[in-house]
């Protein structure tokens, strides 16, 4: 299957792409991705992004070891955030915790 990557930067250089376990379905992170780490995460099979503080292209685990590896990759019915279904290597988030969403803002009503 061939999807043009232009399809996915007509309205911005940058853009989101949500982190989910492939097993336990759980949202995982959220990051921005630029074309350039696009196309290494369809490559090497492990998440790429773009730091937006750092302003520089970074694979998530290559200073922890915690790698994404990447099962599918699937867009948005605009085509302006992508999905990544990945296999985490350990924690995702840089605090250690298995997902980067851990802060309850609202809870459920009982």
């Amino acid at each position: 299957m061939h999807f043009d990557l232009d399809q996915l930067f007509q309205k911005s250089d940058l853009i989101p792409v949500i982190i989910q376990d492939v097993e336990t379905k759980d949202i995982l992170m959220l990051g921005f991705t630029n074309r350039e780490a696009v196309e290494l995460t369809l490559k090497t099979r492990t998440a790429w992004f773009w730091s937006r503080s750092r302003q520089k292209l970074w694979n998530k685990g290559e200073s922890s070891g915690h790698f994404l590896h990447v099962e599918k990759v699937v867009t948005d019915c605009d085509t302006d955030t992508l999905l990544y279904f990945c296999r985490p290597d350990g924690p995702t988030c840089h605090t250690g915790a298995r997902s980067c969403f851990f802060n309850t803002i609202m809870e459920e009503e009982q």
